[in-house]
């Protein structure tokens, strides 16, 4: 049978069909559509000013910008970063400027992906933007600070869309549950509410996986047991129908810095609880394990330094036995030094005098070492007062003796500051002679 010019709307995937229609459909996402924001007031009465959306997966961006289409009854074009360049977007912008020749108005360009758009791609939508000829609409996964040139960011909004929490996953869920125009209203389906809470569990906050996973289900059903009456969508068939999700994570883009952060700040904070579950969600997520180690070696002399000298070598130990064994054994090395890290005593007393004594040199110099303690291995430097009233400390009681060796100029520059926390306490009890001097600058 021909059945050109029509579509049968069971080929096209639940996700696709249930699309909002309108702004009030579009679930989890009032913060920029209601009717007090700056959007959702901007397309009810039907305008729109150059934006870019910005969120996970699943969030609602491309319905989003359809949706301003819509609003404002702009010609709308779709542009794909994946699989377009400058050439398709030469000819759209023809089309665009036979379009505001003949209507007076203004094309609207969705480019998705924008992200995959190299600087000289994104540079080529300026003029477009500036001149209004074009309403750009970018949909992004990536930060856009990292991601888009600051011409193109200065030239557009740039509005977040949240992930979805299960409350709104739920309410997708059921709508498409019941509606028989575009959803499984037809099939006359039931779910149980164990089945609904682990569609929306699964999910991820992304509302196409929830649907497709409901759509998979409703489909085992319906193969189980036939179109009849009083079917039911039990957390069993849920189980056994849906895909494994796997882990949000981009290694390049913002979320591999989110999750480092959490990470480094759990520990810095003696968080043992949290740095456990940021430690594992990025192994889970395939983050490279020695990046990890790495940082925790970073943790260990920046946060914890000589409160807890042991914390290096537990750090350092713990790379070696990951490059040794490897997963999963070597993963619980990781964990110890984690834990290790975030129970340790933290001093940043020598991360500060890092950065005190980097400061100074910038600051003041090439300082000449004092005579005193030159180095006076030929005769002539030894005429010239190369090492003249050097005191060699082990001829004292204690080996310690007083006499400076900080050039003139910083005579009694302080730039480590011990705390009295953990073994760095005990290092200050030892201090040299002039240790009254400890933590009081005198330049």
């Amino acid at each position: 049978m021909d059945t050109m010019g029509q579509q049968d709307t069971t080929l096209i995937p639940l996700a696709e069909r249930m699309r909002p229609q309108s702004l009030e459909d579009l679930a989890g996402q009032d913060h920029i559509v209601g009717p007090h924001t700056l959007l959702g007031r901007a397309l009810r009465s039907g305008k729109i000013f150059p934006v870019i959306f910005w969120g996970p997966p699943g969030c609602g961006k491309t319905t989003l910008a359809r949706l301003v289409a819509k609003h404002t009854g702009l010609r709308f074009r779709s542009f794909s970063a994946v699989t377009s360049g400058v050439k398709e977007l030469r000819e759209v912008v023809a089309l665009a400027e036979h379009t505001r020749g003949t209507t007076g108005k203004p094309t609207i360009l969705f480019v998705d992906e924008i992200h995959r758009f190299n600087k000289a791609q994104q540079d080529a939508f300026l003029p477009h933007v500036e001149s209004g000829l074009i309403v750009l609409v970018g949909a992004t996964t990536q930060n856009p600070s990292f991601e888009l040139i600051p011409p193109l960011l200065s030239r557009t909004r740039v509005l977040v869309l949240r992930p979805l929490d299960e409350g709104a996953i739920k309410k997708i869920l059921v709508r498409a549950i019941h509606n028989r125009d575009r959803g499984l209203g037809a099939l006359k389906l039931e779910v149980t509410q164990e089945a609904l809470d682990l569609l929306a569990a699964t999910s991820g906050g992304d509302a196409r996986v929830a649907l497709n996973n409901l759509e998979a289900a409703a489909l085992y059903v319906v193969k189980q047991k036939g179109e009849q009456k009083g079917l039911i969508i039990s957390i069993d068939s849920v189980k056994a129908s849906i895909a494994t999700r796997s882990l949000p994570y981009d290694k390049d883009g913002e979320e591999h810095y989110n999750l480092i952060s959490a990470f480094h700040k759990s520990l810095r904070g003696g968080d043992v609880q949290a740095s456990l579950y940021w430690l594992y969600r990025m192994l889970e997520a395939g983050e490279d394990p020695l990046f990890i180690a790495r940082r925790m070696i970073r943790v260990a002399t920046e946060d914890v330094g000589l409160a807890d000298p042991q914390a290096l070598q537990v750090a350092v130990s713990a790379f070696d036995a990951f490059e040794r064994v490897g997963p999963p054994e070597g993963e619980l090395a990781l964990a110890e030094a984690a834990a290790y890290l975030a129970l340790a005593p933290k001093s940043n007393a020598l991360y500060l005098a890092e950065k005190e004594v980097k400061r100074e040199i910038k600051r003041t110099g090439a300082q000449p070492v004092p005579l005193h303690i030159r180095n006076a291995p030929a005769k002539l430097m030894k005429k010239l007062g190369y090492g003249k009233g050097y005191l060699y400390p082990h001829n004292y009681p204690g080996a310690r003796v007083r006499q400076e060796y900080l050039p003139p100029r910083l005579k009694k520059r302080v730039f480590y500051r011990p705390t009295d926390r953990g073994f760095e306490g005990q290092l200050l009890n030892k201090a040299a002679p002039h240790k009254k001097d400890l933590g009081k600058d005198k330049s």
